[in-house]
């Protein structure tokens, strides 16, 4: 069995390391990877993390690049891939443009898709954007959906998808955290390791999605920067995303000397970073699923998140974007130990790392019976 494996951003890469490194194990499966470098720099971090090397890579990556940019050079680039390949399965993972295109290049050349992270829904066709049509559009074209959690499973069937082709695995990216947190990681920033995790309340922070770019994220970067000031044992740490847009807004509302903006992490020191810190506040699609591994209690500041997993367990909660939700409800947390213990304590529903095993238990078995 032929199996090939498409991934384009740090993201997928993370959440596809564990299932490339499943399939390398096995006598009866030729593993090929190809990227589509969708995202090039922090793509390129998670391959040596986890020593992957590419057997194609499309390199599509262009300063300035539009969906419809990336969606043209990517089908065009899979599409001479699988040709030449003729993989008997093509994985994909999650929900970016590199996802949707890579299910739609092999539908046209009549390959098998499996669709890792499947099921996930927000309700919304336009949040997040645009990653909630890739994943329903690329749900259309599969063969195999491997949902996360028992809700996922159920989104699926809902909209018509055969039972037998639903398979619950868990989350591939409780795989990828147990091979990269440590308990006595050391940072290459002298800033992490100066902050005292054990006596402050520490706040991890990231914002980066289209939608909340402008009054929403205003708001998100005001509250923080008043509960700073509230309380005096609070700081925060602010990897601050690439965009121009993202750091504009930052520096105008994140001025503190408790509030520390750093440059964006690698994955690993990024995992370990939230093993360290008190509670995340994000808008971040994979973090309300890394957090409450590591026992963190996340603030999502969104209007509606794909993973209510987390917010019916309780180890999440949807805020929303209004400046007095979000500082109500950070408050609440730093002032409640009762209140952040339930948080912090609350059962995680995304699995126990086992889902890569699953998942290519499901093709071997599958294609050899």
């Amino acid at each position: 069995m032929k199996v090939m494996t498409v991934f384009g951003t740090r993201p997928e890469g993370i959440k596809m390391a564990p299932i490339v490194k499943e399939l390398e194990k096995r006598d009866n499966v030729e593993s090929v990877v190809c990227i589509t470098a969708q995202h090039r720099e922090m793509l390129d971090q998670v391959l040596s993390l986890f020593n992957i090397k590419p057997d194609h890579d499309l390199n599509i990556f262009s300063p300035g690049q539009t969906l419809t940019d990336i969606t043209n050079k990517a089908l065009k680039g899979l599409e001479d891939v699988i040709k030449l390949e003729k993989p008997d399965i093509l994985l994909v993972q999650g929900d970016t443009t590199t996802v949707f295109a890579g299910a739609l290049a092999a539908f046209y050349q009549k390959v098998k898709v499996g669709h890792v992270e499947a099921g996930l829904r927000s309700g919304n066709i336009y949040s997040p954007y645009p990653e909630e049509a890739n994943r329903k559009m690329t749900g259309i074209i599969s063969h195999y959906h491997f949902a996360p959690t028992k809700m996922n499973e159920e989104n699926l069937l809902k909209e018509g998808y055969k039972s037998d082709r639903i398979y619950i695995t868990g989350n591939t990216v409780i795989d990828a955290l147990k091979h990269t947190v440590k308990e006595d990681y050391h940072f290459q920033i002298d800033l992490l390791n100066q902050v005292d995790y054990e006596n402050k309340k520490v706040i991890l922070l990231t914002s980066h999605r289209r939608e909340n770019i402008g009054k929403p994220m205003e708001n998100i970067f005001s509250a923080v920067r008043d509960i700073v000031e509230k309380h005096d044992d609070v700081e925060v740490i602010f990897p601050r995303h690439l965009n121009p847009k993202v750091r504009e807004i930052s520096d105008k509302f994140l001025k503190h000397e408790r509030i520390h903006l750093i440059e964006p992490l690698d994955y690993e020191p990024f995992s370990n970073l939230i093993g360290k810190v008190s509670l995340v506040v994000t808008d971040s699609g994979g973090l309300q699923e890394e957090a409450p591994t590591l026992g963190k209690p996340v603030l999502v500041v969104r209007e509606e998140t794909e993973r209510p997993e987390g917010i019916e367990s309780g180890t999440a909660k949807l805020v929303g974007t209004s400046y007095d939700k979000i500082f109500g409800e950070m408050d609440k947390l730093i002032s409640d130990k009762n209140e952040y213990v339930k948080m912090a304590n609350a059962t995680n529903p995304y699995g126990n790392g086992t889902a890569a095993k699953k998942i290519v238990d499901i093709l071997v078995e599958d294609f050899y019976r």
